[in-house]
C-alpha cells in the first residue's frame, strides 16, 4: 500500500456540543454535510484500491457527500464504545471525576446497548483494520470517527494507542497516513476544513 487516507466524518449536534458520541448513530448536521462536500475536491482523481467506511450513518453520509463510490462497511471502524459516558461532555463527567482524561482514566461501564471499551479493545480493532488496509495496493481511504482514527493513526506510527492523545482531529477532515522510505509516517493531519469566515 502507498497511502492511506483518512476522513473523520461531518459535524454532527453532539460533536458540536463535545458530548461523546460513540455507538449513537447519529445524522450530520447541515454544517457537517458541508464539511463532507468540502473533502469531494482533495479527493478527485484520486484512484482508491478500498475504502473502508464505519457502520454509522454520519459515516456512510460523509463517505457518499464526500463523492466516494464502492465503499464497504467495516464493522472494526466504529467509534469507540463509551460506555456509561455515552452523550456526556468531558466537563460533565469532570463534576463526578475531577481530573477525569480519557485517554488515561477510560471509561465505566454502561449498559447493553454502550457496554464500554477499554482503549487496548480500540487498538485491536485498529490493529486489525491496519492488517487489512495494509494488504491492498496502491492507496486506500477510511471513513470513522475522532477519537478511532487517534488510536489508528498511534497504531499505524507502531505506538502505543494513548499516545492517539497528541493527533486532535476535526470533523470533516482528511489526513493521510503513509511511509517514509520503509518507515509508517504521517504525511497530512487535520486538513481540510470547511471555511467558517
Amino acid at each position: 500500500m502507498d497511502e492511506l487516507i483518512l476522513l473523520r466524518h461531518g459535524e454532527t449536534e453532539w460533536s458540536r456540543d463535545r458530548r461523546h458520541t460513540g455507538r449513537t448513530d447519529l445524522p450530520l448536521t447541515p454544517k457537517g454535510e458541508d464539511q463532507a462536500r468540502a473533502l469531494a475536491p482533495a479527493l478527485k482523481g484520486t484512484t482508491l484500491s478500498l475504502v473502508l467506511v464505519s457502520p454509522a450513518k454520519r459515516a456512510q453520509c460523509t463517505a457518499e457527500l464526500a463523492g466516494l463510490t464502492g465503499f464497504e462497511i467495516e464493522p472494526d471502524l466504529w467509534e469507540w464504545d463509551y460506555g456509561g459516558y455515552e452523550g456526556i461532555t468531558t466537563a460533565d463527567i469532570r463534576k463526578q471525576r475531577p481530573g477525569w482524561y480519557l485517554w488515561r482514566d477510560g471509561v465505566i461501564p454502561g449498559d447493553a446497548e454502550h457496554p464500554g471499551e477499554t482503549i487496548d479493545q480500540v487498538a485491536e480493532r485498529a490493529d486489525r483494520v491496519i492488517a487489512r488496509i495494509t494488504q491492498a495496493e496502491g492507496t486506500a481511504a477510511i471513513v470513522a470517527h475522532g477519537h478511532f482514527l487517534r488510536v489508528l493513526t498511534a497504531r499505524w506510527l507502531r505506538f502505543p494507542p494513548q499516545e492517539g492523545r497528541h493527533f486532535s482531529l476535526d470533523t470533516g477532515t482528511m489526513s493521510v497516513l503513509g511511509y517514509e522510505h520503509e518507515d509508517p509516517a504521517l504525511i497530512r493531519w487535520n486538513a481540510p476544513v470547511v471555511d467558517e469566515r
